[in-house]
């Protein structure tokens, strides 16, 4: 247990107020920590890589339980990664054994427990696509088991898990990374291809930098290299002396527009910006808009608003908003409603942000 941790420390945003913290690295400590603080009646906050999540600057109420469980498990053809697992050592982990499967999610901040909850999504590869089992502690009754994908009702950057966070009567307005109201996840556990092949080649850029068709495979570790590059790029892969990097990763979810709005909406685009190639995506409810390219369109800039804000889009990828080093919750806050309303006016669009709130709302 420690006291007054400035939670700017654990978070990639590098934000968030003073709060007590319990740090858990077993996963039988994690589950009493959390049966006894939900016994006591104290709220509790779970955190672990931090990654996607905005705390205000003011102190956070009751207990920060930090998820520090780390143990990586690689099988013949699966891995099983305890929730506090970092993501990215989980991935190059399976990648240095020889297994394919994981590579397309290289250099994506944060824990693996956090995965699930967000069905994390890169280069044309969602975690729904390759999960085979969530383990899942029940904080109403206390009970621990593995659950199917099949439950957890996965969708674009969404899942049963996501949907259920903010849902009302929750002992603190907000939850982070691995928790909802009802559940922790304590591990997860990905199919894995022992040919070392990597997933399908679905997303172009990727496939093109690596000379190859849409739908082929390459050697696993030559993905994650290229997908390590591309991302190193665009800020998104976490570098403590790159102030790009000091951000939630995308800020914003990539728009999905009814099929019955989609004429309208992108009529009004192009009332904008003229009679260009707007890019557009197939969707399970609709049409997916890039939401960057609409940022961008709207009249907001790589480095928006200015180069003395504490707060701006980085300078290069629109769809990030970075701390530049002395940035607050608001200051965050303020510039994401800048860009969201500004969009909505230009465009008609509504951007949602994928962060988790804690104590502030956008």
């Amino acid at each position: 247990m420690r006291e007054s941790v400035p939670l700017a420390e654990l978070t990639t945003l590098r934000v968030g107020g003073p709060a007590t913290i319990a740090e858990c690295t077993t996963t039988d400590t994690l589950i009493a920590t959390v049966r006894t603080l939900d016994t006591a009646g104290v709220p509790v906050l779970l955190l672990a890589g931090g990654s996607n999540l905005l705390i205000a600057d003011a102190d956070v109420p009751g207990v920060v339980v930090r998820v520090a469980t780390s143990e990586v498990r690689i099988g013949s053809d699966s891995v099983v990664a305890e929730a506090g697992a970092n993501w990215d050592g989980v991935v190059a982990a399976t990648v240095d054994a020889g297994f394919g499967g994981l590579e397309c999610l290289s250099g994506i901040p944060g824990s693996a427990g956090a995965t699930p909850v967000q069905n994390v999504g890169a280069y044309g590869v969602e975690v729904a696509q390759l999960l085979l089992r969530v383990q899942l502690l029940d904080r109403n009754t206390g009970q621990v088991r593995w659950v199917e994908p099949a439950e957890l009702g996965f969708g674009y950057r969404t899942s049963v898990l996501k949907r259920e966070i903010a849902s009302p009567g929750s002992s603190v307005a907000d939850y982070a990374d691995e928790v909802h109201p009802h559940s922790v996840v304590l591990a997860v556990e990905f199919t894995l291809d022992p040919s070392g092949a990597s997933a399908p080649l679905r997303y172009r850029e990727l496939a093109t930098t690596l000379d190859a068709a849409e739908g082929e495979s390459r050697p696993a570790a030559q993905v994650r290299a290229a997908v390590l590059g591309l991302r190193a790029r665009k800020g998104m892969v976490l570098d403590p002396t790159d102030h790009d990097t000091w951000s939630a990763g995308s800020f914003f979810t990539n728009p999905v527009v009814a099929e019955t709005d989609i004429d309208r909406v992108l009529a009004a685009i192009r009332a904008h910006v003229g009679d260009v190639a707007i890019p557009t995506y197939p969707a399970p409810d609709g049409v997916k808009l890039s939401a960057g390219w609409l940022i961008e369109r709207a009249g907001f800039a790589k480095g928006f608003p200015a180069p003395s804000a504490p707060a701006r889009l980085s300078t290069k990828h629109t769809l990030a908003l970075t701390n530049r080093g002395e940035a607050s919750a608001a200051d965050i806050i303020d510039l994401a409603r800048t860009v969201r309303d500004g969009v909505a006016e230009r465009f008609g669009v509504h951007l949602v942000p994928e962060p988790v709130t804690v104590g502030v709302r956008l």
